[in-house]
């Protein structure tokens, strides 16, 4: 059963997120895609191109800390309260192989939601030739901003 005050579990909080997402203009920017958005998970997608590449062609580690951290937000943001909105209060990524493939896809994890702080956790996967290579993990912590609607 979905909990009445909960953001999402219905048409109109999906909606609202989907909503949220398409005001992030670093995300605009970058060029990554919303890809999947349900209760305690979000997928977001890039696909690289030489503007967000460091100096050897893989894509910058910036790049892929803000698509994890995006991730991870609007994954914890699927459970925050109607009329709340969601801040990153702390992340750590550890990058472990260069991000390079054909699409680079971030998963934000809910690790354990609360009134006040939610922990999530995210990882990125360089896609190429069928095959998913892990390339960045992250631990994050989140803020649920009380009264301080997204909309």
């Amino acid at each position: 059963m979905t909990h009445p005050t909960r953001r999402f579990g219905t048409a109109e909080g999906a909606a609202r997120i989907r909503a949220s997402y398409a005001r992030q203009g670093a995300m605009a920017t970058i060029g990554a895609t919303l890809e999947a958005v349900e209760p305690g998970y979000c997928a977001i997608a890039l696909v690289p191109r030489p503007e967000v590449a460091q100096q050897h062609g893989y894509v910058h580690a910036g790049v892929v800390s803000a698509i994890v951290d995006t991730a991870g937000g609007y994954a914890g943001y699927t459970l925050f309260p109607a009329g709340s909105s969601v801040l990153t209060v702390e992340f750590k990524v550890n990058l472990l192989a260069p991000a390079a493939g054909d699409r680079l896809v971030a998963e934000g994890f809910v690790v354990k939601p609360g009134r006040t702080l939610c922990i999530t956790r995210g990882e990125v996967h360089a896609e190429r030739g069928g095959k998913r290579a892990l390339v960045a993990i992250m631990q994050q912590t989140l803020m649920v901003m009380y009264g301080k609607d997204d909309a």
